[in-house]
């Protein structure tokens, strides 16, 4: 396994990120993605790219010998709070559904995308 391959997977691990979300903003097919985050598969300068860049970061970032992976605990969630009165029992409802929806955005667009590679065929 390459030294961007073990820095990539220990950022990814600490930071929590799942592969279908790199998969997803990366565009590299899920399947694929895993082979190379696994050491299967060689990774190619192209791919390295796309997968730092849906890492919000540059190539040489994942090369560097001496990578440190940013601590948790120095990140901040980010919140957005408002009040809008009390919501009637619809709202309340529709709130419900979203925050599941939210807890499993993860299964949701893993399934979107499935369901459109299985179109595409």
């Amino acid at each position: 396994m390459t030294k961007y391959i073990e820095n990539v997977n220990a950022y990814l691990s600490q930071m929590k990120i799942k592969q279908t979300y790199i998969s997803m903003k990366s565009g590299i097919d899920t399947k694929k993605l895993s082979r190379i985050l696994t050491g299967m598969q060689d990774v190619n300068c192209t791919d390295m790219e796309k997968i730092a860049n849906a890492l919000g970061k540059k190539t040489e970032f994942f090369l560097n010998d001496a990578f440190c992976v940013p601590q948790m605990d120095g990140f901040l969630p980010k919140r957005i709070v408002f009040y809008a009165g009390n919501p009637t029992e619809r709202q309340d409802e529709i709130a419900k559904k979203l925050e599941k929806l939210m807890e499993n955005i993860d299964e949701v667009m893993s399934a979107k995308y499935r369901f459109l590679n299985i179109a595409k065929e």
